[in-house]
């Protein structure tokens, strides 16, 4: 045997036993698959993710098997074997099914054959072999397959050195990159993914392959780039994977707005942030923070409209005048055209957009209980998530500086939470409601409801009255005596 087919073998063997040593294949799901696979006379891998991650020693619930032959029929059979909790879904049309078992997540697809036409990234289909199956892999690290039949269960097969590159840290396509993207555009961002994601370093030939086939995205559809970006969005540290997106040219051809936040203008030596490595970092620190998804969009949305807001003052230097109420308006065209929720969500992050700046402010001035209870009522149950936003939203190279902003902060969390005691503001609900109006007053002009209701709140958060309904009341007939209302 040539020495370095020997050596293949060897490192092969050796990363086998690594696997072996923590015992991956030993619990009863992996036996029951093999089963399966013996009683229906096919052979059966797992493959992908799971794989991968079993050499990073990275947890992994999801189990992606590989069958030569029918995957719907594998996963009824194998289905049928389980005793626990369990679900089974099928997805007769592509060949695949999804099964819930316990903890696990299980796609099971049959080996298959895909070609592409260049106008689609739907493939056509056919039943193939495990060759066929290798060559359809997105990259290397993904490729490979651990062996659950009988007469070699657990063997490693790695027919294109993911091992190697899991080691080197590397992601690179199987074949010709290429012709990988553009077939898959969407691989285009599952390489930035998986680069962020794991710190792997995406190599040379395939990240230029990337830049060259950008506009391939566009054949896409939105709610597969949107589930992408979410996924990335969701890492420990996506400023990675957007940095990546913008440098290669993908991030223009689906978030352009984000784009616009790119660059420094320095005019009579006056230069402002760039803006989009700024919303990076706030973005990272929003991460360390909380683990919501849309407080992350937040973040990433806080800034949006400094771009068109940017103006030069001779006098102040550089302004973003209004840039929380035009960028909280952005936020609906946006998730729009991404295909974002239009819901509550999506009015979270309108809200958090909106008010990003109000407790930096505050934060500059005599913190007194009245601001404080107005921020603490628009803010309502999202004021936690403001307070993460503001303190993710200090950014600077001078620590002084950071330090200086941070302990401000500090002094308004302290006094929303003082506030919040004193007042029971906390689940604020108005004291005074349009019924109260309707039973003390003679109401002819229905503006009148609204200007009563509103007085009332107002008084209580300026701390004229109690949040006590019998002062309400009083604060009420006082004020529509003002106004002329009638009591009843």
């Amino acid at each position: 045997m040539p020495f370095v087919s020997l050596l293949t073998k060897i490192i092969k063997s050796l990363a086998y036993l690594c696997i072996v040593n923590n015992n991956p294949l030993n619990h009863d799901i992996f036996q029951k698959i093999s089963d399966t696979a013996e009683e229906l006379k096919l052979e059966a891998y797992v493959v992908g993710g799971f794989v991968r991650d079993l050499f990073l020693k990275r947890s992994n619930k999801d189990i992606d098997v590989v069958c030569i032959g029918s995957g719907v029929d594998f996963a009824q059979h194998l289905f049928q074997s389980l005793k626990g909790d369990k679900h089974i879904a099928l997805f007769k049309n592509f060949g695949t099914a999804q099964i819930k078992y316990n903890e696990f997540i299980i796609e099971i697809i049959g080996a298959r054959k895909e070609s592409y036409r260049k106008e689609s990234r739907k493939p056509i289909v056919e039943d193939g072999s495990l060759i066929d199956d290798q060559n359809r892999r997105d990259f290397t690290i993904n490729s490979l397959y651990l062996s659950l039949n009988k007469h070699n269960f657990g063997e490693l097969y790695d027919p294109f050195n993911g091992v190697q590159d899991i080691q080197d840290g590397i992601i690179k396509t199987p074949n010709d990159p290429d012709i990988t993207f553009s077939d898959d555009p969407l691989r285009m961002l599952r390489a930035i993914r998986f680069s962020a994601r794991l710190g792997f370093k995406i190599e040379a030939k395939t990240y230029v392959s990337i830049c060259e086939n950008a506009h391939r995205i566009d054949i896409v559809s939105q709610e597969r780039v949107t589930d992408e970006i979410n996924a990335m969005i969701m890492g420990e540290k996506p400023s990675l994977a957007f940095d990546i997106m913008y440098k290669t040219g993908l991030l223009v051809r689906f978030f352009p707005e984000f784009v616009a936040l790119h660059g420094i203008e320095t005019i009579n030596g006056k230069s402002h942030k760039d803006n989009f490595y700024h919303t990076l970092q706030v973005l990272d620190q929003t991460c360390a923070l909380s683990d919501s998804l849309w407080l992350r969009w937040a973040a990433i949305l806080h800034d949006i409209a400094k771009p068109p807001t940017k103006r030069f003052d001779p006098k102040v230097g550089w302004t973003f005048h209004g840039h929380e109420d035009r960028g909280s308006r952005m936020v609906k065209g946006i998730f729009k055209r991404l295909r974002l929720p239009l819901d509550e969500k999506m009015r979270y992050v309108e809200k958090l957009v909106l008010m990003h700046l109000r407790p930096i402010v505050l934060s500059k001035e005599i913190v007194t209980d009245s601001a404080v209870r107005r921020l603490i009522f628009e803010a309502g149950e999202d004021i936690q998530d403001l307070m993460i936003l503001c303190t993710a939203d200090i950014t600077s190279k001078n620590e002084q500086k950071v330090a200086k902003h941070i302990k401000n902060l500090a002094v308004v969390s302290q006094k929303i939470e003082d506030v919040l005691a004193k007042d029971e503001l906390r689940n604020w609900q108005p004291v005074f409601t349009g019924n109260h109006i309707m039973q003390l007053f003679e109401i002819h002009n229905p503006k009148h409801i609204g200007m009563i209701k509103d007085a009332v709140r107002e008084a209580i958060l300026d701390g004229s009255i109690p949040n006590e309904i019998e002062f309400a009341i009083e604060y009420a007939k006082k004020y529509a005596n003002e106004i002329g209302v009638l009591i009843k």
